[in-house]
């Protein structure tokens, strides 16, 4: 038998197969942080929209590491993450074939937002969804199937979630419908549990409730689409010679004669992009809060400013409320919608446990080169603009 010449390992990995359009648009989590009973009640995800990235400077704290002590440029993401409205609380038993919903009981009162999500079309729906849920807190036999329905979840179910829904008129974006999520309650006995989600019920729930800063986490979303692509782009298999007949951004030999079929892992034309993709162990470099006009001011860096650079994030705008600031990148354009999961593991590296020491956040204008910090500083250099002159006279 002969021998291959060169090695030529295979292009493009097959662990994320198929490579196609995802069923939904929001962040799924398919596995929840293990329970731990000795631990308090808390919820375990959040959900934000991606605004845009900058870039921060920081002194590194890693003994041993060639960049102790020296200062470092690193990208980060801001993800704007409003407090979310708990709406119902969703009881799980455990049966041979994994978890099965038991019991779900939503709140009196629902908003509109969050109604929208049931209806196809809105302004042609009569609006009826969840009336009957609500009469049921008003009068006294409906109370009591309630409480009956809160005690079997606390005597049958094993796991118990909160559902919520992001608020949109707070993302100032397009969207009038509201996200909504079963988030897991983890810590404590089921007892504990839903004492915590009932008194969760229709109230707003802070980010700054769920992360803290140093932390670590997994986000979960949808990649940005690029629609239909060719081998040469969703695989990156090698160009054919120059002079190749019928085109040479293909496949040369898409398998031998026998079997007469097309094996899956030959790399084919089709969808690149909006797959839905769980990236894990993120840190949490800083958790915003709203209306804080310092958000973007260290210790080091003593001017005040907030963390919307100047002309706002380009093709989002500015930051209003409660925000991460995440390092690297993200999945997703700006605008997506992401699903904040704490972290699956128990941190023991370094690098997780090292504490971050903040000394500059970029907020100059990301349309252009971006030459000034803040407002102020522009004005001072450049003086002031005509409108602002003539506003004074």
């Amino acid at each position: 038998m002969s021998h291959r010449k060169f090695r030529a390992p295979r292009h493009g990995s097959l662990g994320f197969l198929p490579r196609k359009r995802c069923a939904r648009h929001r962040g799924k989590v398919k596995s929840f942080p293990k329970d731990d009973k000795s631990k308090p009640p808390h919820l375990t995800a959040f959900m934000g929209h991606k605004a845009g990235m900058t870039h921060i400077l920081r002194e590194v704290d890693r003994v041993g590491s060639r960049s102790h002590k020296k200062e470092v440029v690193e990208a980060v993401t801001i993800v704007e993450t409003p407090p979310m409205i708990a709406v119902g609380v969703v009881g799980y038993i455990e049966t041979p074939r994994g978890l099965r919903s038991f019991k779900t009981i939503f709140a009196q009162h629902i908003s509109d937002e969050c109604k929208r999500r049931f209806y196809k079309n809105w302004y042609r729906c009569k609006k009826k969804a969840h009336i009957r849920t609500g009469q049921k807190w008003a009068d006294d036999d409906g109370k009591q199937m309630i409480e009956s329905d809160f005690d079997k979840i606390t005597k049958y179910c094993s796991v118990v979630r909160l559902l919520c829904h992001t608020q949109p008129k707070l993302f100032k974006l397009k969207e009038k419908k509201a996200n909504i999520m079963e988030i897991q309650i983890n810590g404590g006995e089921t007892a504990d549990k839903v004492a915590y989600a009932r008194s969760l019920l229709e109230k707003p729930i802070s980010v700054k409730d769920l992360f803290a800063e140093n932390e670590m986490l997994d986000v979960i979303g949808v990649t940005k689409g690029h629609g239909y692509k060719g081998v040469t782009y969703r695989w990156g298999t090698k160009k054919l010679p120059r002079k190749t007949h019928k085109g040479l951004r293909k496949v040369a030999c898409i398998g031998a004669w026998h079997p007469s079929r097309v094996c899956f892992s030959v790399p084919r034309a089709g969808q690149f992009g909006y797959h839905h993709r769980t990236e894990v162990n993120k840190k949490v470099y800083r958790v915003g809060v709203k209306g804080d006009a310092k958000s973007a001011s260290t210790p080091f860096d003593l001017t005040d400013k907030a963390i919307t650079p100047m002309g706002g994030f380009h093709h989002y705008g500015e930051i209003n409320e409660d925000f991460l600031m995440i390092k690297g990148c993200v999945v997703g354009p700006r605008k997506r919608i992401l699903t904040l999961r704490k972290s699956m593991l128990t941190h023991t590296k370094r690098v997780a446990l090292e504490k971050i020491n903040l000394k500059f956040i970029d907020t100059a204008s990301k349309w252009g080169h971006g030459r000034f910090q803040t407002d102020g500083e522009k004005k001072a250099i450049q003086g002031m603009l005509k409108k602002d002159r003539e506003a004074m006279e």
